[in-house]
C-alpha cells in the first residue's frame, strides 16, 4: 500500500491529497528515509511524520483494505510517539492564551485603522 494512502486510511490525514503534499514536502520518513508518496509500506515499517508541530512515530502492524473507523485504527498501527511531544503542544496552546482577547485593552493598529476609516466616510444627506 502506498504511504499516502496508508496515512489517509489510518486517519492521520483528512484527505489523500494532504498526505501526498506532506510526503512531497519531506514531512514523512519511512525507516529513517524521506519518501515519495508512491513508496510502498509493509508491516513492521517505522513511519515518522510531522503534523501540527508534532513529530509522530508509528509502526505499521497491518495494512487496511480501505479507510477504517476511528475505533479500529489501533489494529493497523502502533503509536510510539514520545509523550513530551504532546506536552510541548500544550505549552504552545498556553503561550497563545497570553495575548489579549478581542475587545479587551487598547485597540491594535488594525482596530485603529478601522475606526479611522469609519469616521472618515462621507456623510450622505437624506
Amino acid at each position: 500500500m502506498r504511504i499516502d494512502k496508508y496515512l489517509w486510511c489510518v486517519r492521520y490525514c483528512k484527505t489523500r491529497s494532504i498526505a501526498t503534499n506532506a510526503c512531497k514536502k519531506g514531512h514523512v520518513k519511512v525507516n529513517e528515509q524521506v519518501v515519495k508518496p508512491s513508496r510502498e509500506v509493509y508491516p513492521t515499517d517505522k513511519i515518522d511524520f510531522r503534523k501540527d508541530q508534532i513529530n509522530y512515530q508509528i509502526i505499521v502492524n497491518d495494512l487496511p483494505e480501505s479507510r477504517v473507523g476511528a475505533k479500529l485504527v489501533d489494529l493497523y498501527r502502533t503509536d510510539v510517539t514520545p509523550k513530551d511531544a504532546f506536552e510541548t503542544q500544550e505549552l504552545l496552546k498556553l503561550a497563545k492564551d497570553y495575548y489579549r482577547k478581542k475587545g479587551v485593552g487598547r485597540p491594535t493598529k488594525k482596530d485603529r485603522r478601522d475606526i479611522d476609516d469609519f469616521y472618515d466616510e462621507p456623510e450622505e444627506d437624506i
